[in-house]
């Protein structure tokens, strides 16, 4: 039986009848032109012809450099900014960068870096020679931990580095390790430690309390045991240690007021230095930060770097840290209360 269904449709596509239309006669397809130009081509330049041209983009001058404004937004920073007409009474005398230790071997000993930490500073030392400029004097200073000498002593091989391939003319000092800098202390019965080189004492007390089993633990140590076990159970002891009162750890409010005295004797022994380059610990540059913001920005990373830009006068300072900035009060050297008096 045949099917009687016709296949034909009543109107061709259009597709189909274009087609046909040029195999009848019709219309010529577009192919190349005259010159052999290829229909792509053709139409490119006819949509090209047909474009008005834009002018050139406005340019921003800025302290005799010239920047297209797609270019000035892209770099714009979030830091605050004096306007032009106010930047003469809004002068930054001194520029300070507090910079966390590179990635170090080990936190149960005063170890120092790994390849990887070692290799972290020297980056961060390339970095800031970009920011300095010519005629500039940077005083490079460190904590006495072997983390953190090591990362000063990286940071000022690739800061020269830096100068030699930029072609700055700085005078940068070597690194010097000042007590100002140190990590937060705990109490122990030798005296204050750092809270890292503690460990050793807190563990082999540990070790002989519970071989023995005679006899209570001495409060300091329940305060370290506590601390220590919040880290290892994966938990952050340096936010225990800012929230949390301990009787024989250096309170945080003490670590800001050391940075600080610390800085105003920098400054007062170097008046032409601008520049300030600092290598330090995370827990006493948290605590730093906290006070500045008002709020715990969270654990610096290794070589992470908080700046504090010191205006003249030396009243208040622009203190940035993880795209923040908060202007505060400097506290006067002259003006740090002695609690244990009161």
């Amino acid at each position: 039986m045949t099917d009687a269904r016709k296949l034909d449709r009543y109107e061709a596509p259009n597709y189909l009848a274009k087609y046909r239309e040029r195999r009848g006669g019709g219309a010529a397809p577009e192919q190349n032109g005259s010159d052999g130009t290829p229909l792509y081509l053709r139409r490119f330049r006819e949509r090209g012809a047909a474009t008005t041209v834009a002018p050139p983009a406005p340019t921003v001058e800025w302290e005799g450099a010239t920047f297209t404004p797609a270019l000035a937004e892209a770099t714009r920073g979030k830091e605050i900014a004096a306007p032009v007409e106010r930047k003469a009474s809004e002068k930054v005398v001194c520029e300070i960068s507090i910079i966390r230790h590179g990635v170090t071997q080990g936190y149960s000993t005063d170890a120092g870096l790994t390849p990887m930490g070692g290799w972290q500073a020297h980056r961060r030392g390339h970095e800031l020679a970009r920011r300095w400029d010519a005629g500039d004097k940077v005083r490079l200073v460190c904590a006495a931990t072997n983390r953190a000498r090591q990362t000063a002593e990286q940071i000022y091989r690739g800061a020269r580095d830096g100068m030699q391939m930029w072609g700055h003319d700085v005078e940068l000092s070597e690194p010097e390790a000042i007590p100002e800098l140190r990590n937060f202390g705990v109490w122990t019965p030798d005296g204050l430690r750092d809270v890292t080189s503690a460990f050793r004492q807190y563990q082999a007390t540990m070790e002989k309390l519970e071989r023995m089993a005679v006899g209570d633990r001495p409060r300091w140590l329940v305060e370290i045991d506590r601390f220590y076990r919040t880290q290892l159970g994966g938990a952050d002891p340096i936010q225990m240690w800012l929230t949390i009162p301990m009787m024989y750890f250096e309170p945080p409010a003490l670590c800001v007021r050391r940075f600080w005295r610390g800085f105003h004797r920098l400054m007062a022994e170097s008046p032409g230095h601008r520049r300030i380059v600092a290598a330090t610990h995370s827990g006493p540059m948290r605590a730093f930060a906290t006070w500045a913001h008002g709020y715990d920005p969270g654990e610096p990373l290794n070589t992470e770097e908080i700046r504090v830009k010191l205006r003249e006068g030396g009243r208040t300072a622009f203190v940035s840290y993880r795209n923040r900035v908060t202007e505060v009060h400097v506290p006067p050297a002259d003006e740090f209360p002695a609690w244990d008096e009161v």
